[in-house]
């Protein structure tokens, strides 16, 4: 992993070529203004046909206990991403990183994937999209399995749309539960260069559709199903 912390401005465009050659910025927390780029030995992914679903998260997903919302509060989202809970007290998303991906969002790179109930934000996730790649950034959740919902739901959307990489950083227990995996670098970059190869649509559903839970699991790979 590299670390040398940055000497000069990082720009949304500079943040979009680092993607594209395998590399994203973090902060040593929220309260430090520096960032440093991380370059993994090994690569967490999720295989688009690999999202493990238990049963009862697929009961909840057909339930559309969660209205799944694209794009409509992003400063909502990546504030609820930042903020310290119960199990992390400390978090990586600084002011810079606020703004950039900000930027990247009024640019169309950056997305989310949101679950509202009874009016109110009660999880999801951000990423970024370049080429047929998501690199997803942080998620969260204020109710169970809303961010589980948030993300079959943005499985579908890729899979639909014809993305060929979704790239989770690194590999936690808890995405290892769902799916995720570790590839070497050097796999890893092979798999980058596919996708960067490649042009996806993020909107193969339309932005004001709202999509169903059934949808969704419908347009899921039928490996997942």
């Amino acid at each position: 992993m590299s670390r040398p912390h940055d000497q000069f401005e990082i720009t949304a465009d500079i943040l979009l070529r680092a993607y594209s050659i395998g590399l994203f910025p973090m902060a040593e927390s929220a309260t430090d203004d520096n960032l440093f780029w991380v370059d993994p030995e090994a690569r967490g992914i999720f295989p688009l046909d690999g999202l493990i679903i238990s049963k009862s998260l697929i009961k909840t997903v057909r339930s559309d206990c969660f209205e799944i919302r694209v794009d409509s509060d992003f400063d909502a989202v990546i504030d609820a991403c930042a903020a310290s809970y119960e199990g992390r007290d400390k978090t990586w998303i600084n002011m810079r990183i606020r703004r950039l991906y900000r930027q990247l969002f009024d640019l169309g790179h950056v997305h989310t994937v949101e679950s509202w109930a009874g009016g109110a934000l009660v999880g999801g996730l951000y990423g970024v999209h370049l080429g047929a790649a998501f690199f997803g950034e942080s998620m969260f959740h204020r109710k169970t399995d809303a961010s589980k919902v948030a993300l079959v739901h943005l499985v579908a959307r890729l899979a639909k749309g014809g993305f060929r990489l979704l790239d989770t950083q690194f590999v936690t227990p808890h995405l290892a539960s769902l799916g995720a995996v570790e590839v070497p670098k050097k796999a890893y970059r092979r798999r980058l260069a596919d996708a960067m190869s490649h042009q996806a649509d993020f909107w193969s559903w339309p932005r004001q559709t709202r999509v169903s839970g059934r949808e969704a699991l419908a347009a899921l790979p039928s490996s997942t199903r």
